[in-house]
């Protein structure tokens, strides 16, 4: 599996181009993320951007993205009505209105994507972070596109926003401790493949911890 990594901003978030036809999360730097991308591909050969959630920092400039290159926007069904709305989408904390998304695709814990003929993304619905996050994992390259649920170095998605949930979250990361993972892609930070499957362990202690308290 091919995958590029940008980010266009201070407080972006990651985006992944795969094999280069599936973008996941998009940023809130359009100009910029559309250059980026265009110096890998036609942007026309776009085909899907897969929202990890509906926080602005992942979204806000995947209308524009799809418009311009044709491609079809997916998020989990739990976080679709959110994607418009100024508090829970965390847009009125960047003193922005949420982009004006409709999405294509509304998506299923255990849906598969196909990214090319021999591999595709597993649909992992991981609430906790917001009701409708997602992480996406492909079993071949044993990847982890993990979105806002867990970070490199044990550290977890914050739960103290609107629609957060903390022991939805501690359940989620239990989930993802099951799955044999070699190469970790987050929302934010760097993408590591330093024992992933022990710092995803520290995650979920991390959140346990949060819970005690």
């Amino acid at each position: 599996m091919q995958v590029k990594h940008f980010n266009a901003g201070l407080y972006d978030a990651n985006s992944y181009l795969i094999n280069g036809k599936v973008l996941v999360d998009t940023g809130m730097n359009t100009s910029a993320l559309i250059a980026a991308i265009e110096k890998n591909i036609d942007i026309k050969e776009l085909e899907l951007i897969i929202l990890t959630h509906c926080h602005f920092d992942h979204t806000a400039a995947a209308g524009e993205i799809a418009k311009k290159s044709g491609a079809r926007v997916a998020i989990h069904r739990e976080d679709a009505p959110l994607l418009k709305d100024d508090n829970i989408s965390a847009a009125s904390l960047f003193g922005r209105r949420p982009p004006a998304i409709e999405p294509d695709m509304l998506l299923e814990d255990g849906q598969r994507i196909r990214v090319s003929e021999d591999e595709e993304l597993e649909v992992i619905h991981t609430p906790g972070h917001t009701p409708g996050c997602i992480c996406l994992y492909e079993p071949g390259s044993k990847s982890l596109f993990s979105g806002d649920t867990v970070f490199p170095e044990g550290s977890i998605g914050r739960t103290d926003f609107e629609g957060g949930d903390p022991s939805a979250l501690t359940a989620s990361i239990s989930k993802l401790t099951a799955l044999d993972i070699k190469t970790l892609y987050p929302g934010h930070g760097n993408i590591t493949s330093d024992n992933v499957n022990k710092q995803i362990e520290m995650s979920l202690r991390m959140s346990q911890g949060f819970l005690r308290f």
